[in-house]
């Protein structure tokens, strides 16, 4: 017999909203399993039965945010940290960018709950997002993600010569960190002293340490890709909401 399941994890499997959605739509009424209303936090439901929502839920969901920013050195992905600001800071009136071609209309409810979907190093610029919606925070953070995210990162070789093409094949793949092995990546030269990365997973400072392990020094590292989204000709600093035709 099939094991049953929280519903908000149920919930949250099927794509619905977030964890913690799924518990606020269950407390205010609004989540039917077989047609029944369930409002009771913690309850359980078998794989084989439907679940459905209200247009409340929906109506609610659709007014929640994504928002692309090119974050500059010296801000912080999440919490504000050791003096430095959270990149969430940046997203104000002024510094949406002119050409954002999205009809939405900044108000500051937008502010609530926007949290990064994924970090970036203070060190580091490029792409970086925030969402109100707990389905593209999965998407993008959860478990079993597979969405990639392209870096360029320029760097200088430590050691005489130039980097052996034996150490180029070891970034793409048969490194290691923290006792496990990192998943392939796609790493090739731009030019001389800038290197393409193509990651799926995120690890603590990873591209520094990998470049780290086979003696080369990162100058600099920008994320300029996640998905299907790009950052394309966003100023560093400003903001732009993540278009309605757009998805990772």
């Amino acid at each position: 017999m099939t094991e049953p399941l929280r519903l908000s994890k149920r919930m949250s499997e099927l794509g619905l909203c977030s964890r913690r959605e799924a518990d606020d739509w269950i407390a205010k009424g609004w989540v039917r399993v077989d047609g029944k209303v369930v409002n009771e936090l913690g309850s359980k439901v078998l794989p084989h039965q439907k679940i459905t929502v209200e247009r409340q839920a929906a109506a609610e969901q659709s007014k929640r945010v994504t928002v692309l920013i090119n974050k500059p050195v010296g801000f912080v992905s999440g919490q504000a940290e050791d003096g430095y600001k959270p990149a969430v800071t940046l997203i104000k009136p002024e510094n949406r960018w002119a050409e954002d071609p999205s009809p939405e209309q900044f108000h500051p409810t937008q502010l609530r709950s926007l949290v990064p979907a994924g970090r970036l190093d203070i060190d580091s610029v490029g792409l970086l997002v925030l969402t109100q919606d707990g389905r593209i925070a999965k998407q993008l953070i959860g478990e079993n993600t597979a969405i990639d995210k392209e870096y360029l990162v320029r760097v200088q070789y430590t050691k005489p010569g130039k980097l052996p093409d034996a150490d180029l094949k070891k970034l793409n793949h048969g490194l290691w960190m923290d006792g496990k092995p990192l998943l392939p990546a796609k790493v090739r030269w731009q030019n001389e002293d800038q290197l393409s990365f193509v990651l799926k997973e995120g690890r603590k400072r990873q591209i520094r340490r990998m470049c780290d392990m086979v003696g080369l020094k990162v100058i600099g590292l920008k994320r300029v890709r996640i998905g299907r989204v790009k950052l394309g000709d966003l100023p560093p600093g400003q903001w732009r909401y993540l278009g309605a035709d757009e998805s990772f």
